[in-house]
């Protein structure tokens, strides 16, 4: 299904009907995405730092927009650019110095709350990542949009993040955290980095999360 059909759904009946005109009038895809476009502006209003540019989409977003992956060579460009965007860590070599505190990754792995208008600017958010994946064994309650993350750094060879071994999936992994477009232009997953969900001292306890040998993602 379109993801103009589903906004067009969540709008009601109403609207729809007021963006068609008539039932049998044919309209435009263009006619149908201005149509959608204004009744997304008149419903919404700033509130607290939810602000209405949030409902612009930037090239990959309206590129994945769609039942239809872009083409594989549109898709390439778009990853790119995306990768062109992901801001390394200091010194660039990965590696242990790469890792903050899994503990506090943890904390962050199960926290949900965030950039909403009631939320506090300038307060941290968390990084939900149990809402799409299983992170560790104890969990028993988590999302399956996207794959497991149980035994992440282990089943990758990572005993030593700061082995030479281990620089280039340590190097990826921060990367997939801070765009994750970089790698699949139409992945679901937040950029957190990119969009500036979380910073980098955050990004670093996720990444201790994932791969420090001690984290309970890796434990048996």
């Amino acid at each position: 299904m379109k993801t103009k059909t589903l906004i067009l759904s969540a709008l009601g009946v109403a609207t729809v009907g007021l963006i068609a005109g008539c039932a049998n009038m044919a309209l435009s895809d263009a006619e149908v995405d201005a149509g959608v476009q204004a009744a997304l502006k008149s419903s919404f209003s700033d509130k607290g730092q939810a602000k209405v540019d949030r409902l612009q989409q930037d090239a990959v977003q309206q590129a994945c927009s769609s039942d239809k992956a872009p083409p594989a060579e549109v898709g390439a460009k778009l990853e790119a650019e995306q990768l062109a965007t992901i801001k390394w860590p200091a010194g660039d070599t990965g590696g242990e110095a790469w890792l903050g505190d899994w503990k506090q990754g943890e904390k962050l792995a199960q926290n949900g709350r965030g950039a909403t208008w009631s939320d506090p600017v300038g307060s941290k958010n968390g990084g939900n990542c149990y809402n799409c994946h299983q992170v560790t064994k104890a969990e028993i309650s988590f999302g399956t949009i996207g794959p497991s993350l149980y035994h992440y750094g282990k089943l990758r060879g990572v005993s030593d993040p700061a082995a030479p071994g281990s620089q280039a999936i340590v190097k990826y992994t921060w990367g997939k955290l801070y765009n994750a477009k970089a790698y699949n232009a139409c992945s679901g997953m937040p950029r957190f980095g990119h969009e500036k969900l979380l910073d980098e001292g955050q990004i670093r306890d996720l990444m201790a999360l994932l791969l420090d040998p001690k984290s309970p993602v890796n434990a048996d």
